[in-house]
């Protein structure tokens, strides 16, 4: 009876595992799809903001 009893205790614990990395693994595909998401809609309108002129303009 000990040997079922740990036996179900190592099964819930590799299923509760299991579980943690499939929310993990979908975490950061979510945070993944987000950060593609906001490059992608950033990149048409700041492309040339960050653009260094080669001579200042005189005063």
């Amino acid at each position: 009876m000990f040997a079922s009893a740990l036996h179900h205790l190592r099964y819930d614990d590799l299923v509760r595992r299991a579980r943690h990395e499939r929310q993990a693994r979908e975490a950061l595909r979510l945070r993944r799809a987000a950060r593609r998401e906001a490059a992608a809609g950033a990149t048409e309108p700041e492309s040339h903001t960050r653009r260094r002129y080669r001579f200042a303009r005189a005063a």
